[in-house]
């Protein structure tokens, strides 16, 4: 991987992350670590494992029928990527602007934005259904 290169999609660098906890692991053992959190199958995770290989991002070595894969791509390099990125999306590269975002207190917590987009998608269902839909919430 380039230093150029965009940050790996969520689901490789969740491989990713689970080969930076093992060291080095065949496909089932990154699988069991990624499933943790996110229930992936065995050929979804070997696919996400080549895609990195060919990246450039692992290494990977024969090992009886498959294979053995270890992260070639320092942590710390993938977080400093992600870092520069972020000021640069967010704050206009600028440290102090980001320093000064988060010393100013919060006026109301943070909400995933999965849960605010739902029920403006049934809200559109809806319409384009020719029906009416009340948008607030349902207990």
């Amino acid at each position: 991987m380039g230093t150029n290169r965009e940050l790996p999609p969520p689901l490789e660098m969740m491989c990713l992350n689970a080969l930076w906890d093992v060291g080095e692991g065949n496909v089932e053992e990154v699988r069991r670590v990624v499933s943790r959190s996110r229930p992936l199958a065995y050929t979804t995770v070997l696919t996400l494992l080549d895609r990195l290989a060919r990246r450039g991002a692992v290494s990977r070595r024969k090992e009886g029928r498959g294979f053995r894969y270890q992260p070639i791509v320092p942590r710390d390099k993938l977080r400093r990527l992600a870092l520069v990125q972020f000021l640069e999306y967010h704050f206009e590269g600028s440290e102090a602007k980001l320093k000064i975002f988060l010393d100013t207190p919060m006026e109301q917590p943070l909400e995933p934005v999965a849960d605010v987009e739902e029920p403006v998608a049934d809200v559109a269902l809806a319409a384009a259904a020719g029906g009416e839909c009340d948008p607030s919430p349902v207990a």
